[in-house]
């Protein structure tokens, strides 16, 4: 959601692609004087038509301002750009989606050289970005000092969120929410399988699908939250292990009938069968969980 600055700061933003792009637009509608760079320098035009300043080189945009961030490829890319800047009294604040040890590692690095590092998480697609009540947040960890410096700035563009001074929590945050979708798609996928050969218009199953899922979703994050932190796997289950793994037979007989591959279902409904065996019948599927830790 897009917000004006009262005393818009300036910044320099290093990748334009599609997100990098919806960023700077964001940034100059609110006013913040922006410094731009990215390797193909056609990509800034929009952005110069603005009143963005086109750095001719990486180190150009890294000198330009104290607030330094960075949106590209991944963490070589990273490596790459900023291979021979000074980034030394900056705040450094890195958007490109990595892994939690890859933004541990890029803040000793930047500490190394003098700089502050803040790691983010992305929880939108371009079109979010600066629209209002567009539900776009960006998860930050790093050093919480410099996310307040900067919050105001950070929060033109999408929500701001700190989820603590350990540099690899933004990207952990990510990666466990978009593991989570992944998980909700390839049941959609399933379900959508399912009635592929009927005369049934996909756009009918739409409706109940998206507002299952949704209802499901939410009491289920949290009764999973709370059973893995009292311990009590039985507590308060509705569903209990041993009901959920037979009402799996009827699952799977129904793909079967339908001529659907059960591909997508089989490696949770195996996990579920493992803790049944080993006598956790009353439990919910908590216990999934502590099977998946090595």
């Amino acid at each position: 959601m897009t917000t004006i600055d009262p005393a818009p700061r300036a910044l320099s933003l290093l990748g334009l692609g599609d997100m990098g792009a919806a960023l700077g637009h964001a940034w100059l509608d609110a006013g913040h004087p922006l410094t731009v760079w990215n390797r193909t320098a056609g990509k800034a035009r929009p952005l110069a038509a603005k009143g963005a300043t086109v750095a001719p080189t990486a180190a150009d945009a890294v000198a330009a301002a104290d607030l330094v961030v960075v949106c590209l490829l991944d963490d070589a890319s990273v490596d790459q750009v900023l291979a021979g800047t000074d980034i030394s009294g900056k705040d450094l604040v890195n958007l490109t989606t990595g892994t939690p040890g890859e933004a541990r590692a890029r803040a000793a690095w930047a500490a190394e050289r003098g700089a502050r590092l803040l790691d983010g998480g992305i929880m939108a697609v371009p079109p979010m970005i600066g629209v209002p009540d567009s539900g776009a947040y960006v998860f930050y960890s790093g050093p919480k000092e410099v996310f307040e410096a900067h919050r105001e700035t950070l929060a033109v563009p999408a929500g701001a969120v700190h989820v603590g001074e350990d540099a690899g929590m933004a990207a952990l945050h990510d990666v466990a929410l978009l593991s989570a979708m992944l998980g909700m798609m390839s049941g959609m996928a399933h379900a959508y399988a399912l009635f592929r050969r009927e005369k049934t218009p996909p756009a009918r199953l739409a409706g109940p699908l998206a507002d299952w899922v949704a209802g499901m979703a939410a009491s289920y994050a949290r009764e999973l939250a709370e059973h893995l932190e009292c311990g009590d796997y039985t507590r308060d289950v509705t569903s209990n292990l041993a009901m959920m793994v037979r009402a799996n037979a009827t699952l799977l007989r129904t793909a079967e009938e339908q001529g659907v591959g059960t591909e997508l279902l089989e490696p949770y409904m195996r996990l579920m069968e493992r803790r049944l065996a080993e006598g956790h019948a009353a439990e919910g599927t908590a216990g999934v969980v502590d099977l998946l830790l090595r």
